[in-house]
This record gives C-alpha cells, sequence and structure tokens, in this order.
C-alpha cells in the first residue's frame, strides 16, 4: 500500500493552522485577501491598499508576473511590482500574496512577499512545486481549473515533501460545460477537501465568476460551505484594468461585501 499523502487526513488528523506574519489560516478566523489582480501602478495600489485595510482585510494580493493565455497579453510589472507591494505592505501593515510563475524568481519573491502563490495553471508545475517545497515562505496553492480534489492534494504533497509545511489551499472553480460564469465554483469541493485534508482552504470567487456582479454570493456561499478564507480581486478603478476587470469589486463593493460578511461569520460560529 502507498503510504498516505502528506496533505491528507490519514497522515494528519487535526486541522493545520499557519501563519503568515500575524495572519493565521485554519483558526476560528476568517482570512479575507484582496487586492488588484496585477499591479499596474503606484496611486492604484496604494488607494486600493487603503481602503481594503480600512474595510478590514487582513492581506493584500497583486500579481507582478502574469501568465497569460497570449504572449501579446500584459504580463505584469515583474519586480517594479514587487517593490511597489512591499511599499504597500509597510505603509498599509498588510502582508503580501503575490504569484510566482517561475522557478528562478523564488529568491526574488522572498525578498519582498510573505506568501507565494502557485496559480491554477501552474498546480502541476512540479519543478516550480518543488522549488516553493524549499522556500522559507508559506505557500498559497490554487486548484487547476481542469484538476480532481485528488489531484490538488498531491500537487500539495510535492511541497510539504520538500520540508515546506505551510501551504493553504485554494479553491477558484473548474472548467464545465456551463458558459454563464467564467468558470464553475465547485462548492461541493469545499467540505470534501476539509474531509479529506488537514490544510486550510480558502476561496477565490473572483475567477469562478468573472463578473463582479456574482463575486458577493459566491463569496457568502463560499463561506457557509465551510472555507477559511477568500481571496478576492479588488481595485479603486476596476473599469481601466489591465486584466481581468470585469470580475474586479470597486472598492464600495468591498466594503459592502465586508460588512454583509460580518453579519454571516459570526452566525456560523467563525469570526472576521
Amino acid at each position: 500500500m502507498k503510504p498516505p499523502l502528506f496533505s491528507s487526513r490519514e497522515f494528519k488528523q487535526s486541522d493545520t493552522e499557519i501563519c503568515v506574519k500575524n495572519v493565521k489560516f485554519g483558526g476560528k478566523r476568517i482570512v479575507i485577501i484582496a487586492g488588484p489582480c496585477t499591479v499596474v501602478d503606484k496611486q492604484e495600489l496604494f488607494e486600493t491598499a487603503s481602503q481594503i485595510s480600512k474595510s478590514k482585510a487582513a492581506m493584500l494580493r497583486g500579481g507582478a508576473f502574469k501568465t497569460r493565455t497570449s504572449p501579446r497579453d500584459f504580463q505584469g510589472l515583474g519586480s517594479t511590482a514587487l517593490k511597489l507591494l512591499h511599499e504597500a505592505s509597510r505603509a498599509y501593515n498588510l502582508p503580501i500574496v503575490t504569484e510566482i510563475t517561475d522557478f528562478r524568481d523564488v529568491d526574488l519573491i522572498e525578498k519582498y512577499a510573505d506568501m507565494i502563490q502557485i496559480g491554477a495553471r501552474n498546480m502541476q508545475n512540479t519543478a516550480l512545486l518543488k522549488a516553493v517545497g524549499e522556500s522559507k515562505l508559506p505557500v498559497l496553492l490554487k486548484r487547476g481549473f481542469g484538476n480532481t480534489v485528488s489531484e490538488l492534494l498531491s500537487a500539495a504533497d510535492y511541497i510539504l515533501a520538500q520540508g515546506n509545511k505551510n501551504v493553504v489551499l485554494c479553491e477558484r472553480g473548474i472548467r464545465s460545460f456551463e458558459n454563464s460564469t467564467r468558470f464553475s465554483l465547485d462548492i461541493l469541493a469545499i467540505p470534501v477537501i476539509k474531509t479529506m485534508s488537514h490544510l486550510p482552504l480558502i476561496v477565490d470567487p473572483s475567477h469562478a465568476a468573472g463578473n463582479r456582479g456574482l463575486v458577493i454570493s459566491a463569496s457568502k456561499a463560499a463561506i457557509a460551505a465551510g472555507a477559511d478564507g477568500l481571496l478576492i480581486e479588488v481595485t479603486s478603478h476596476p473599469d481601466t484594468a489591465l486584466v481581468d476587470g470585469d470580475q474586479t469589486l470597486t472598492t464600495d463593493q468591498f466594503q459592502s461585501l465586508m460588512e454583509q460578511l460580518e453579519v454571516l461569520i459570526p452566525a456560523i460560529g467563525r469570526e472576521v
């Protein structure tokens, strides 16, 4: 028989709690991560960080390196974006999570970020998984849009096997025949993953929805289903965003979401 996956309940029955600076994933508190899909300039980033901080977001997200379908699409500002994120983090006391797309950038990202994100397209990029497994930073691992829950947990094992025990899973929707939304948010995957794995699990409602008008409903559904947090795209100017503007909340909409969560979360025995 094969040994149990490091990410499985067979290996560890109790829930794992993971800290990113002063933010704890997997405890009683719901973690809300917010910010732009991609960093495009300092003014917009700082405006967004200021507003989400006032709305009690726990962490700031922002893309520096972007994996895009077309090579002609905007690929991110790279190290310039990382420096801006680091500045915003210090100004508003928000730990940073940002995506890595190349294993050669681990050292660079470690210099500026507090958590490394593996995007859906790279969930089975084993070289990248092994590289972040050797990193000192916690890892946010997204489920690929064509992957099963078991494959997600196997991908997490690549990271855990290298010695990095700080992995947070992320459900972000899967591709199906349904085309009224960008992806199909797999709500049932939330209790399934929580049953199968001891690792914390958050949900990205923005990529599943593809439409900012659906994000608040999807967010509330994810929390009600048992998610440990949310990863939400927010910016002060979504209509001029270079990437994923249609699914990005305005800062006012984010404030509205947080107000609604402050009612919902205590009702299910959690904290925000």
